[in-house]
C-alpha cells in the first residue's frame, strides 16, 4: 500500500504541468487529435452529467447537447476555458462564465464551406426539381416532361449579406457563369469592384435577381426582411433560398406568394420553429427543405473540433484566445477597472451601427480624462464589436472584431486627447462612410452609469437603454407636438425625451425613449411630417 501511494505521489508530481480536459459531447476523434496526442493533456471523453468529480478539469469542450450553467461552473472551480465546437453559444451562460473568469470560445469558420456548398446544392436542386424528380422515379413513375428545370447559367443571383458565406457562394456562382448583385451594409464600392460583384441596395437586389439567397444574422432589421412588401418587389417567378436563420423570410408571406405563383419556388434549411411543423408550407410541391443541416458535414464537424482543440491547447499554454466570445484574457483587477467603459463602448458601437446604415470605411475612437489611463485597447475593440455584430453573419467578439473589420476594409484606430470638455472621462467615436459620417460621445458617471452626451454634434444626455427614436428635424414650433400626436395615435407611450439643437431655428434632434418597439407604420408616419428629415430606431 505504501509503495502504491508513493508511486501515485510521484506520478502526480511528474504531471504538475499537465491539463485535464473534459469532452462532454460527441466530437470527431480526428479533430480532437491535437488534445489526444499532446503529452500536456489528460483528456476524458464522457458526458458531464455522468461525472461526480468535476473540480479537476481545466477545460470543457461541448457541442449543443451540454448546457453550461452557473451551477455547473460552480462545480468546476479550476475551469479556465469552455470551447463550443460550432458557432452558436446559446447553451452556454456567457455572463456566468465571465463572472467566474472562464473564457468561452467557438469555431466561427468551421462550417463556412459546408453552408456555402449546401446553399448552392439547394439552389441547383430547386431550379432542376431534383428532389421532386427523385421522389417520382422512386414511386415507379417516369415523368420527364413534368420536371423540366432551368439552368443557372446567365441567371442573376442576388445575395443579401456578403460575409464569409456570401462571398464563398459568389465564387461558386461565377464558375456557373451567373450574374451577381449583392447587398451588404458594410460593403463599399471599391471592395465590391475588387471582388467582382455588383453592389446594390436591398431594393435593387430584389428587382434584379432571378434567385435570392439570404446570409445575414437574425436581427430586428433582418427579421421578416423578405416579407409581404419586399417579396412584392421581386421579379415574378423568383426563387428564394434561406440557409441562414429562420425568420429572415417571413413564412406566412412566402406561403401567400407561393399560392399566387409570384414565387416560383423556395429552398429552406432553417425555420422559425424547429423542428419544422408547418405542413402547409412544406407541402408545396415547389418547396424543398432540409432539417437545418447546412453545417452538418463530416468535414465541418472535423474542422470545428480541430479548431477548438488546437485553440484550447494553445490557450492553456498561455497563448491568447483568438475566438473568445466573452471578455478574453484580462486579469480580474484590470477587468473591474475597465468594465464600466467596456459596457459603454459596446453600447456606443451598437448605436452607431443602427444610425449609420451605409457602408463604412473608417472608425476612430478618442479617449480623454480618467478613461485614457485604463486599458483602452479592449474598449476600442468592444466598440468595434458592438458596431459589427448587428451586420455580420458570424459571431463577433472583442478579439476577432479587428480581424473582421480588416476583412471588410474598415480601418480603425484610437487616440488619447487632452480635452475632455469638462467631463471626468469622455469617449468620442467617429464613423466615416463613403458619403457621410456620424459621431457619438459617451461618459461614465459612477452614480448614474453610462450616458450618451453628444450625438453627431448635438448635445444630449440620455441613458442608452430601451427603445429609442432618433429624429433629425428643423427647429420649428409644433414639431414635438406633431410627433407626440402621431405616437399617441399608434398607442406608443413616451418614457423620456431629449432635445438638442445647435442654434435656434436650425437643425435639431430628438431622442425619444418609448415603451415598445415601434412598427414601420409609425416610422413612415413620422417621415411624412414636413419638418422631420430623418428617423431611425435604436435598440439598446
Amino acid at each position: 500500500m505504501g509503495q502504491q501511494l508513493e508511486m501515485k505521489t510521484k506520478e502526480r508530481e511528474s504531471r504538475t504541468n499537465t491539463f485535464n480536459i473534459l469532452v462532454s459531447d460527441t466530437m470527431s476523434k480526428e479533430g480532437l487529435q491535437p488534445l489526444l496526442e499532446s503529452p500536456l493533456v489528460e483528456c476524458v471523453q464522457k458526458n458531464v452529467n455522468e461525472l461526480d468529480q468535476l473540480d479537476q478539469f481545466d477545460a470543457l469542450l461541448v457541442r449543443s447537447a451540454t448546457t453550461v450553467t452557473e451551477e455547473l461552473l460552480l462545480k468546476m472551480p479550476n475551469l479556465k476555458i469552455v470551447a463550443r465546437a460550432g458557432v452558436g453559444v446559446d447553451n452556454i451562460d456567457l455572463d456566468a462564465a465571465t463572472k467566474h473568469g472562464v473564457v468561452v470560445i467557438n469555431a466561427p469558420d468551421g462550417n463556412t464551406i459546408s453552408t456555402a456548398e449546401h446553399t448552392f446544392a439547394m439552389m441547383s436542386s430547386l431550379l432542376r426539381k431534383i428532389p421532386q424528380a427523385n421522389a417520382s422515379i422512386k414511386e415507379g413513375l417516369w415523368n420527364r416532361n413534368k420536371y423540366q428545370g432551368s439552368e443557372l447559367r446567365l441567371k442573376t443571383l442576388g445575395i443579401i449579406g456578403f460575409g464569409r458565406i456570401g462571398s464563398q457562394i459568389a465564387q461558386r456562382a461565377k464558375a456557373f457563369e451567373m450574374k451577381l448583385i449583392v447587398f451588404d451594409p458594410f460593403l463599399t464600392k471599391d471592395r465590391a469592384e475588387k471582388l467582382g460583384v455588383e453592389l446594390g441596395s436591398v431594393e435593387e437586389v430584389l428587382a434584379a435577381a432571378d434567385i435570392i439567397t439570404v446570409h445575414t444574422p437574425l436581427t430586428k432589421e433582418t427579421k421578416g426582411l423578405l416579407g409581404m412588401k419586399n417579396i412584392a418587389k421581386t421579379k415574378p417567378g423568383v426563387f428564394l433560398i434561406n440557409c441562414a436563420r429562420g425568420g429572415i423570410i417571413d413564412e406566412q408571406a412566402l406561403k401567400h406568394y407561393l399560392h399566387t405563383g409570384h414565387v416560383a419556388g423556395a429552398a429552406l434549411d432553417v425555420f422559425v420553429e424547429e423542428p419544422a411543423t408547418d405542413r402547409e408550407l412544406l407541402d408545396f410541391e415547389n418547396v424543398i427543405a432540409t432539417p437545418h443541416i447546412a453545417a452538418s458535414t463530416k468535414e465541418a464537424q472535423l474542422n470545428v473540433a480541430s479548431q477548438v482543440a488546437e485553440e484550447v491547447l494553445q490557450f492553456l499554454q498561455g497563448a491568447p484566445a483568438t475566438n473568445s466570445i466573452n471578455l478574453p484574457t484580462l486579469s480580474k483587477e484590470v477587468y473591474e477597472k475597465v468594465k464600466p467603459y467596456y459596457q459603454l463602448t459596446k453600447k456606443m458601437g451598437n448605436i452607431l451601427s443602427q444610425v449609420m446604415r451605409t457602408p463604412v470605411q473608417e472608425i476612430n475612437v478618442h479617449y480623454s480624462g480618467q478613461v485614457a489611463d485604463s486599458e483602452t485597447t479592449i474598449t476600442t475593440r468592444s466598440l468595434l464589436a458592438g458596431f459589427l455584430q448587428p451586420r455580420v453573419d458570424a459571431a463577433v467578439n472583442d478579439v476577432n472584431a479587428s480581424f473582421i473589420a480588416k476583412e471588410r476594409d474598415i480601418s480603425f484606430g484610437e487616440k488619447h486627447v487632452s480635452d475632455s470638455y469638462g467631463y471626468a472621462n469622455l469617449i468620442h467615436a467617429v464613423v466615416k462612410g463613403e458619403d457621410r459620417s456620424f459621431s457619438i460621445q459617451g461618459t461614465y458617471v459612477k452614480e448614474y452609469g453610462p450616458r450618451i452626451v453628444n450625438m453627431n454634434g448635438f448635445s444630449v444626455d440620455f441613458v442608452p437603454e430601451g427603445h429609442i427614436l432618433y429624429i433629425q428635424h428643423n427647429d420649428k414650433p409644433g414639431v414635438i407636438g406633431k410627433m407626440g400626436g402621431l405616437l399617441a395615435e399608434h398607442e406608443v407611450n413616451i418614457a423620456t425625451m431629449q432635445v438638442g439643437r445647435q442654434e435656434a431655428g436650425g437643425q435639431a434632434i430628438m431622442l425619444v425613449t418609448v415603451d415598445k418597439l415601434v412598427d414601420q407604420a409609425v416610422l413612415e408616419g413620422l417621415q411624412k411630417i414636413e419638418e422631420i428629415q430623418f428617423v431611425e430606431t435604436i435598440e439598446c
